[in-house]
């Protein structure tokens, strides 16, 4: 059996249909209920594309759902979206990953004829005989699997056109739990045409020869999962891979919008910095909803008085967006910096520099500092709402991040005691 001529896959992973996205209630301005639809949406949008292209297959490489169901709507609406590509002729062939092994429901769930799930005990292959593609796959067996399944995949069948479905983060991924460990080496040896993978939320292609691409998930759900989402079309032609193109399919987009401030002397200077880049922000996000976070850097002449009215301007910013319609500001962060050393501020050896010096050295290790400080408790808050919503950002695999975010606010705690300190020095 040989390839056919010419035929057409989508290849998509990490989808999680209906996210809780735990901790947006924290806003009070947040689009709620436009960023908790937004995974169907998307998906809806990669099922429209498939069945107006007509491609031949699409493949659903794990984490479609996000977890135990709050109800059965999240599954219905999986299964209507199957039936359409059911009537469309459109076959779809999917492994579960972990987040898919946590919810009971979905262990249960009838799925349409057009629907093919591989088995959790052990690697098996499905054969399309008029296409000659032979597929390959496991679902997870548990909710955290830490076994090399690549290992118990079967080696590519001849005369077809071999893909293999594995939801792994290879070598290990920044910010990813090591579920599935495996090696490049242990893929190649299956000497499959394409490698179809899921779990890392970032699109990647790992290699070309072989095909091994991660097409990262569908639509970001919080701001650690900013920019273009989307799937990959594969073209196949003569048994060999023509093409892999990165489809968008977000329907909101996430973004870290940094903006330097390096050259305001003034605070009508630091707005028109802002509204330039979200303007630029906005363009890239091709009319899309845009939820951003603004952070403010550079080394500035207004540092102090920026710190010293972050609330103010916060609600300045705010309003000053409402006029786009389309722009929600999730966070702002003012990560600005003194153009001079408090020394050149305050004179080597003055009491004031002692103190700012003692300021400036301290470790913020006791929690009690912050609760002592009715100025400070805001702080206290500053930790994004995406660290609430998934345990595993506090597991090994996420402990640098999460140190990262303690270290950063330890520093505006900083900052913001020095600019407290020096604008009463010179209110004296």
């Amino acid at each position: 059996m040989k390839a056919s001529e010419m035929f057409r896959f989508l290849h998509t992973a990490d989808i999680h249909l209906d996210s809780p996205l735990k901790g947006l209630e924290a806003y009070e301005d947040a689009p709620i209920e436009e960023i908790r639809s937004a995974t169907r949406r998307a998906f809806d949008k990669l099922i429209e594309f498939a069945i107006e292209e007509r491609v031949d297959f699409i493949l659903i490489v794990g984490d479609l759902f996000d977890g135990d169901w709050k109800d059965l709507n999240t599954g219905l609406f999986f299964v209507e979206r199957m039936g359409r590509l059911k009537r469309a002729d459109i076959p779809v062939f999917m492994v579960s990953g972990n987040h898919d092994f946590a919810s009971p429901i979905t262990k249960t769930m009838p799925l349409p004829d057009n629907v093919t799930l591989f088995s959790s005990a052990r690697a098996n292959t499905v054969t399309l005989e008029d296409l000659g593609v032979a597929i390959h796959g496991r679902s997870y067996a548990s909710r955290a699997v830490t076994d090399n399944l690549a290992g118990d995949y079967p080696q590519h069948q001849s005369n077809y056109f071999n893909i293999g479905l594995l939801h792994t983060a290879l070598n290990g991924r920044v910010g990813h739990e090591p579920y599935a460990p495996c090696s490049l080496d242990d893929l190649r040896s299956k000497a499959y045409d394409y490698w179809a993978l899921g779990h890392i939320h970032q699109r990647e292609v790992v290699s070309e020869d072989p095909w091994i691409v991660f097409p990262g998930n569908l639509q970001g759900r919080h701001i650690r999962e900013q920019g273009i989402k989307g799937a990959s079309l594969v073209t196949v032609e003569s048994g060999s891979v023509t093409e892999v193109r990165h489809l968008v399919f977000d329907v909101l987009r996430w973004s870290l919008c940094h903006v330097n401030l390096s050259e305001c002397a003034t605070i009508e200077a630091v707005h028109a910095a802002v509204r330039s880049r979200i303007d630029a922000v906005q363009q890239e996000a091709d009319d899309r909803t845009s939820a951003i976070r603004l952070i403010l850097e550079g080394k500035c002449a207004i540092h102090a008085q920026l710190l010293n009215r972050q609330s103010q301007l916060a609600e300045e910013f705010r309003a000053s967006l409402a006029g786009y319609g389309n722009v929600w500001l999730e966070k702002i962060q003012f990560l600005t910096t003194r153009l001079i050393s408090l020394e050149e501020i305050v004179g080597e050896e003055t009491p004031l520099s002692d103190l700012l010096r003692s300021i400036e050295n301290i470790n913020f290790e006791d929690n009690s500092f912050l609760q002592g400080m009715p100025e400070l408790t805001r702080l206290k808050n500053c930790l994004p709402p995406e660290l609430l919503e998934d345990d595993e950002i506090f597991l090994s695999g996420n402990a640098s991040h999460f140190q990262a975010l303690r270290q950063s606010l330890r520093q505006e705690v900083r900052e913001l005691l020095i600019a407290k300190l020096l604008q009463h020095s010179e209110d004296e």
